[in-house]
């Protein structure tokens, strides 16, 4: 198993913080991983992306050109990763943010209202989480959620880890998304 998944969005929206968790819990599964972050002049506002790589192998090159998963959290990121997935690949959306649906028909499409469902845990901020639940539950093969949720604490810096709670509550919340609850 090799999945090469890029997190993208606005810098400030997580998603960063979304692939430092998603290697600690696949780490702590015995996997191998990478992450490599990337963000625009302005890390609060400006574009941020990163590209994590979850083998059960070694990892070839911590480089992405084609992802095989995509979690977007704006529309300017779902415009530009949205070509790059791999035909039959995974691309999850923020329509809380973004007015457009994806085009390509080749790929499984899961579109989330991150934000939406992130205020009702009760932070905005915690979009991320819901996205990373959605993931976790689409492919539970990358870690468990259990797993996950325990990454938490040692992803979060220690001055956000008092939105620890909710950042949990949106995680689980996106996971049984897909069951209806």
């Amino acid at each position: 198993m090799t999945e090469e998944i890029i997190f993208a969005g606005f810098g400030g929206q997580g998603v960063l913080l979304s692939g430092r968790i998603l290697c600690i819990a696949a780490m702590r599964e015995g996997k191998a991983v990478s992450h490599l972050p990337s963000y625009g002049a302005e890390m609060r506002g400006g574009t941020a992306n990163c590209s994590v790589v979850v083998t059960d192998d070694e990892v070839a090159s911590p480089v992405i050109r084609k992802p095989s998963i995509c979690v977007i959290m704006n529309k300017p990121s779902l415009l530009r990763f949205e070509p790059a997935v791999l035909p039959g690949g995974l691309l999850i959306y923020n329509t809380s943010l973004i007015d457009v649906e994806p085009e390509r028909s080749d790929i499984e499409i899961v579109p989330v209202k991150a934000n939406d469902i992130a205020a009702g845990a009760g932070s905005l901020r915690s979009a991320n989480m819901v996205t990373l639940g959605v993931l976790f539950k689409l492919r539970p093969y990358l870690t468990s959620l259990d797993t996950a949720l325990k990454a938490l604490d040692e992803a979060v810096s220690s001055r956000n880890k008092a939105l620890n709670a909710i950042n949990l509550l949106a995680m689980k919340k996106g996971f049984d998304l897909l069951n209806g609850s």
